[in-house]
């Protein structure tokens, strides 16, 4: 993919934009047309070490407002209760047409858009921590303010490291209790799994040679085979064997209600957030 990006600026960079941010320049964007800027002075000089220009707000009050001045694109990479506070501080400093990107959970664009001047576009985005690697899942929407030009922008950026699904804001929530929070599950599923494996005799590294890779596996096989998950569930159940009564026991737990549940224990929160 051709990654041709405006100027961007990144104002903080938390474990999500950080991600963001590792993706980005993973997959070759120049750190040069990147400006950061975090609360700390040491986080900004350990940034600066990659080649990217980043000024701490701990030792540069001006920080947010400098960062924001000339770029395409700006990213919001602060806690959902700071968002607010930061489009205050670096509205006056915003271009027209300079897109807004938000990856907070439960901040709205129109929200936003109360705190932004006019023609300054605004989209919200949702990725998930693996963007850091290359392969993230992001849901994005745009508000009222931002057209399919700005949208796509937004787009761009994010797939540069993975995939992008575009959906109206009402639906993004429920996307990020999918996705988003997705890989929380995956890692609760290889801990309890590995910890299963230890009661079985094996010592911690074996059990994570073992769950990892099986987990590794089954996913590449499941993208490179073009079958469905439970075309392939099914090929490795044999009748009557080992694998179907473990299965079985799998299935009595109801793993699809318990994920279901899962998901709107998060859009709850999420709504939750909206209204604080």
């Amino acid at each position: 993919m051709t990654i041709d990006l405006p100027r961007v600026a990144m104002l903080g960079v938390g474990s999500m934009s950080g991600a963001v941010l590792q993706g980005l320049l993973a997959a070759g964007v120049t750190p040069g047309t990147v400006a950061v800027t975090t609360r700390s002075e040491a986080s900004a000089a350990a940034h600066r070490a990659s080649g990217l220009h980043a000024t701490a707000s701990e030792t540069d009050p001006d920080a947010n407002r400098a960062a924001v001045r000339g770029a395409g694109v700006v990213v919001l990479g602060v806690k959902p209760f700071g968002i607010v506070d930061l489009l205050d501080e670096v509205a006056a400093d915003l271009e027209p047409g300079t897109v807004v990107v938000s990856v907070a959970v439960g901040v709205t664009c129109a929200s936003m858009e109360a705190h932004v001047p006019t023609g300054v576009r605004v989209v919200r985005a949702l990725p998930n921590t693996p963007i850091g690697v290359g392969l993230g899942v992001t849901g994005v929407s745009g508000g009222a303010s931002a057209d399919a030009e700005a949208v796509a922008l937004a787009a761009h950026l994010f797939a540069v490291s993975g995939e992008v699904l575009e959906v109206p804001e009402s639906q993004l929530d429920a996307l990020s209790a999918v996705s988003g929070s997705g890989p929380a599950y995956v890692f609760l599923l290889v801990e309890q799994w590995q910890q299963a494996a230890q009661a079985l005799g094996f010592t911690p590294e074996q059990a994570a040679t073992m769950v990892q890779g099986t987990v590794r596996g089954a996913v590449e096989l499941l993208a490179r085979s073009g079958r469905t998950p439970a075309d392939l569930r099914r090929a490795v159940t044999s009748p009557k064997g080992t694998t179907e009564r473990a299965v079985a026991v799998l299935q009595e737990a109801d793993l699809a209600t318990t994920l279901e549940q899962a998901a709107r224990a998060a859009i709850a929160r999420a709504e939750e957030l909206s209204r604080l």
